[in-house]
C-alpha cells in the first residue's frame, strides 16, 4: 500500500492509496491486461478516439455487445467480451453524458461503477485512459484527481479495488499531464 500527503484545507493529511498506478503512452488496445476501461456515451456507441482503438483491434462484436445493453445513464458502466483483444474484458464506463456537463459526481459515479464490474469479475488489473478527459469535459488533471478520489473512497470503505492500474495516454502531452496530476512516486 502506497500512501502519500494531501493537503486540504490547510492540513497535511496521509492518505493511503491501495492500488499500483502506472503511466503508459500509446495504444490503450495493446495492453495485456484484465480488462481494458473505456470511455463511453449513453447510447454505448464506441466513438470516442480510445474507444475506436479498441474497437479496431477487438472487432465490432464488442460494440454490438455494448450496444445491447443501452441506453445507459451517465454515471454508469457495463461489461462486454474483450473480442480480439489480449485483455479478456472492456468496460465501458460513462462518465459524461451527451449533455457535455463537466458533472464531478457522474465521473466519480463511473469510475465506481468500472471498480465494482471489475470486482465482481475478479479482475485485478486494468487499464484506462483519464476518464472524462476524452470530450474535453474535464481537464486531465481534473479526471486524475477524482480517480484518485475514488481510489481512497473504496479504500476508506474497504470496498475492493484491482491491485494495479495503468493509466494510458495517447501523446507525450497527456502522459506528462497525468504525471504531473500523480502524487510523487505514483507514477511508473
Amino acid at each position: 500500500m502506497r500512501s502519500h500527503e494531501d493537503v486540504t484545507s490547510g492540513e497535511r493529511v496521509r492518505v493511503a492509496i491501495p492500488i499500483e498506478i502506472d503511466v503508459w503512452q500509446g495504444d490503450i488496445a495493446e495492453l495485456e491486461v484484465d480488462a481494458i476501461v473505456v470511455p463511453a456515451h449513453e447510447s454505448l456507441f464506441m466513438t470516442s478516439a480510445v474507444a475506436r482503438a479498441v474497437k479496431r483491434r477487438a472487432g465490432d462484436g464488442v460494440e454490438r455487445d455494448a450496444v445491447r445493453q443501452g441506453p445507459m445513464p451517465a454515471g454508469s458502466a457495463v461489461v462486454t467480451a474483450g473480442g480480439s483483444l489480449a485483455a479478456p474484458y472492456v468496460i465501458h464506463a460513462i462518465a459524461v453524458g451527451h449533455d457535455l456537463v463537466a458533472d464531478a459526481g457522474r465521473l466519480a459515479a463511473a469510475l465506481d461503477e468500472a471498480f465494482s464490474v471489475a470486482t465482481r469479475l475478479g479482475l485485478r488489473r486494468l487499464a484506462m485512459p483519464p476518464l472524462g478527459a476524452e470530450r474535453g469535459v474535464f481537464g486531465v488533471g481534473e479526471a486524475i484527481a477524482q480517480l484518485l478520489a475514488v481510489v481512497e473512497r473504496r479504500a476508506a470503505a474497504a470496498q475492493p479495488l484491482p491491485a494495479s492500474l495503468v493509466i494510458a495516454a495517447g501523446s507525450p502531452a497527456e502522459a506528462t499531464a497525468i504525471r504531473a496530476a500523480l502524487p510523487v512516486g505514483f507514477a511508473g
